[in-house]
């Protein structure tokens, strides 16, 4: 007998989009029925899903919960909505795993920076979970030692910052040459290195020749944190990592043409790397800066111009944005609209429970694709996930969205997206191999709030050294 059967609705398989139903043993995906099929058999719930659309959850691989926000004229930072308010926002819209970041400060033994973030989220989500490593400043020699085993651990992903972002917040940037050994270190690992890539010389010249200008609004945000800076930024870095046999890249944030441009070069030369979009980049221009309000649409880097929002758009079919992420940093409408300067605009927006509808309103052509490419690879690619939407997959990670109408919960009252901020409370590694399936549970937690006894879900996972060499990505 079955848990659950999910009838009547179309689901989005790996092989594509048709009516089928799913049935449930255990919270895993045990088979996948004509319509009408699976219901003889037994099942202590049905979900009829008729006239929708049966998908897999959203993976959305880039948040800060819980993170300081810097107040202009305070000497204390506020901080973002917790893992609680923020998972529960993320499953009214249809995302089921978060990847957060756990800040490595190069004076703090790696291990006990881990656990200190694992602490705030045990308990404390409604969904699935897993940890970037945050490497900033310069990595002291027991961090570097202590990644090979946080690695094998399962947090196989490492974030590091090639500029400080803005001149008030030091500390941030990782030099090259640390970013060399840290490659080494995970390539020897099979880790894959997420960077968040912008030229320190050119964003912080900018800052001085605009303040030194007295042209310091945040509409001017675009010609610190420009295009070319991100071109020079990605190129180095990509050159530096195809230099480290067995090195993979996952390029957050990719905001302009220039980058876009970048990753499309190297994966056209078999290189194993990987761009992630915003929804913000993909739905605004630095010309909303300009609208009231306009700090809202902020994030870092600036917004762009419109033939950036075209060929980002355009890389989301030819494959060099592989994810697209919120960079959720929830709080409330004034808290982001708090800043007026290019020094102290607020970074991040609450868009984890819109992103879903958002861009399947936008996007969707092929269903199976949207799926693929925007919920499931973007978590293969960090090692945190179980085969989504397929048999032995979890059940947990899928979500029934009607078909394409007004997104529910956002659209309300207003166009969706300019409902992004308008938030109090929730509610509403490669290529080939490196998304092996096999590859995708490690690292994985789940928690339930006020249920301390649930055990997290960790499973031992194959690592097997990444091929180099392009092949089909796998749901």
């Amino acid at each position: 007998m079955l848990d659950l059967v999910v009838t009547g609705g179309t689901a989005v398989l790996p092989s594509g989009a048709q009516a089928a139903d799913i049935g449930v043993v255990g919270g895993k995906i045990a088979a996948i029925g004509a319509p009408g099929s699976l219901q003889p058999a037994g099942a202590a719930r049905i979900v009829d899903a008729s006239d929708q659309i049966v998908m897999p959850g959203g993976v959305d691989p880039h948040i800060h919960c819980s993170m300081p926000i810097p107040f202009p004229g305070r000497n204390e930072d506020l901080l973002s909505a917790p893992p609680e308010q923020v998972s529960r926002a993320a499953l009214h819209g249809g995302t089921t795993t978060l990847l957060d970041f756990a800040q490595c400060p190069p004076d703090q033994p790696l291990q006990q920076s881990i656990e200190l973030r694992q602490r705030e989220w045990a308990g404390a989500c409604y969904c699935d979970y897993g940890f970037h490593l945050l490497l900033h400043g310069k990595p002291s020699q027991g961090v570097l030692a202590a990644l090979p085993e946080a690695i094998q651990d399962g947090h196989a992903s490492v974030k590091m910052f090639t500029t400080d972002i803005r001149p008030n917040r030091q500390g941030r940037m990782v030099q090259f040459g640390d970013i060399w050994e840290v490659l080494q270190i995970l390539a020897a690992k099979g880790g894959i290195a997420a960077i968040h890539a912008e030229d320190n010389d050119i964003v912080m010249h900018m800052y001085e020749k605009l303040i030194r200008e007295d042209r310091v609004g945040f509409e001017n945000m675009a010609e610190v944190h420009n295009t070319l800076s991100e071109d020079l930024s990605f190129n180095r870095v990509i050159r530096l990592a195809e230099n480290v046999e067995g090195a993979a890249l996952y390029m957050v944030h990719v905001s302009a043409a220039t980058g876009a441009a970048a990753i499309a070069r190297s994966r056209a030369q078999g290189f194993p790397i990987y761009g992630e979009t915003l929804h913000q980049y993909l739905l605004y221009t630095a010309e909303d800066y300009k609208r009231a309000g306009g700090q809202m649409y902020h994030t870092y880097p600036s917004l762009k111009f419109a033939k950036d929002q075209e060929a980002l758009w355009a890389a989301t079919g030819h494959g060099a944005i592989q994810a697209i992420a919120t960079d959720e940093v929830c709080c409330p409408l004034q808290v982001k609209l708090q800043g007026r300067r290019i020094d102290d605009t607020t970074g991040g927006n609450s868009g984890v429970e819109p992103r879903l509808s958002l861009m399947y309103t936008h996007m969707v052509v092929q269903p199976c694709r949207f799926c693929r490419a925007r919920l499931v690879e973007c978590g293969a690619h960090h090692g945190a996930l179980s085969a989504k939407g397929s048999v032995g997959g979890r059940l947990g990670c899928r979500h029934r969205a009607p078909r394409p109408t007004r997104p529910e919960g956002v659209a309300q009252g207003g166009s969706a997206r300019d409902r992004l901020h308008a938030v109090g409370r929730p509610r509403s590694r490669r290529l080939a191999e490196h998304d092996d399936p096999a590859r995708q549970n490690r690292g994985r937690q789940r928690r339930v709030p006020c249920e301390p006894e649930r055990r997290s879900v960790s499973t031992t996972q194959d690592r097997r050294r990444h091929s180099r060499t392009p092949g089909a990505l796998t749901a």
